[in-house]
């Protein structure tokens, strides 16, 4: 006999904290995947990149394996700029938003 969706959750809990946690760490390999397919239609290789922004290439590489959090503002804004597009950011509460650069 099969077992119910009811009878299986009620012996194999969901931890939302980790369904959460798994949740982020795959949007963040979205968003990564996402920064290196802008850098190649660019025409650019993580070298020139760096180069061109004046980072090394390993902070490239952090960048575009979802290492946003301990790079600079400035670096992603010269990243997302050598690439042809730009950075902005927004504060949000509720109903409101506020740019902020």
């Amino acid at each position: 006999m099969a077992m119910s969706l009811d009878d299986f959750l009620s012996k194999h809990p969901v931890n939302r904290e980790n369904v959460e946690a798994h949740k982020e760490r795959m949007l963040a390999e979205v968003r990564a995947y996402r920064l290196r397919e802008l850098r190649e239609n660019a025409g650019l290789t993580q070298q020139q990149l760096a180069d061109r922004i004046g980072v090394s290439q390993r902070q490239i590489s952090k960048i575009e394996h979802g290492d946003l959090e301990n790079s600079k503002v400035g670096t992603i804004r010269g990243y997302l700029e050598a690439v042809g597009g730009s950075l902005a950011l927004e504060y949000s509460t509720g109903d409101a938003h506020v740019q902020i650069a």
